[in-house]
């Protein structure tokens, strides 16, 4: 169950639980800076809660579907030169955790700062989950309220095994849910020019079909 910071205050040990906070996050930080000294190229991994979490290898159907996804939207944001388009290994540091989402997009006001060397990112303005046993729990649960807080305007979860995309919007600092669908079209509210058919996240014909469309 959810606390407000209004029903803590009108705790009368509010300044003990705050206290009791304030020390426990000081220790994570101390495992936070850690992640950073052990964090490997070749290795998915994402630091949450305080615990560092590593992924195991993903099934073909999700590495098929981040693939596929990647190709439109890289081709689409590069050739109308929107911004910038980032996979898995983009480890985006938010106030309190650090995630690699599967597949991730920058305005050109932020990605226009970005460094040839640089390892760490700020919030971007779309990011996209492709489910997967280990990580379901977090994608709809602490992911999804994280992107939220951090105002990350888009959400897209996509489930591989049921071929099904799920879009939010950031309403009001929450999530609504736009669309649920295994066919028909997505059209992204941060890019409204990026429409494509579901099935092009799924079918390698139907990509190929849509990317000559965008291109």
């Amino acid at each position: 169950m959810s606390v407000s910071l209004n029903q803590i205050l009108e705790m009368p040990n509010a300044a003990i639980i705050a206290q009791q906070i304030q020390s426990a996050l000081i220790q994570e930080q101390e495992k936070r800076r850690r992640f950073y000294e052990i964090v490997e190229d070749d290795k998915k991994m994402e630091f949450i809660n305080g615990e560092i979490y590593f992924q195991s290898p993903a099934k073909l159907r999700h590495t098929n579907a981040v693939g596929l996804l990647l190709i439109l939207l890289k081709s689409f944001v590069t050739r109308h030169d929107r911004g910038f388009v980032g996979s898995e290994k983009m480890l985006v540091s938010l106030t309190r955790n650090d995630y690699e989402p599967d597949i991730c997009f920058f305005e050109k006001s932020k990605s226009r700062e970005f460094k040839p060397d640089q390892m760490q990112f700020p919030a971007p303005d779309i990011v996209v989950e492709v489910l997967s046993p280990s990580t379901e729990k977090h994608d709809r649960e602490t992911k999804f309220q994280d992107y939220a807080a951090h105002g990350i305007s888009e959400y897209w979860i996509i489930d591989a095994e049921h071929e099904t995309i799920e879009q939010y919007m950031l309403q009001n600092e929450n999530y609504d849910l736009l669309l649920k669908a295994k066919e028909g079209s997505i059209q992204s509210m941060v890019l409204p020019e990026f429409r494509i058919q579901i099935r092009s996240v799924f079918d390698e014909q139907a990509n190929l079909d849509e990317l000559k469309r965008l291109i």
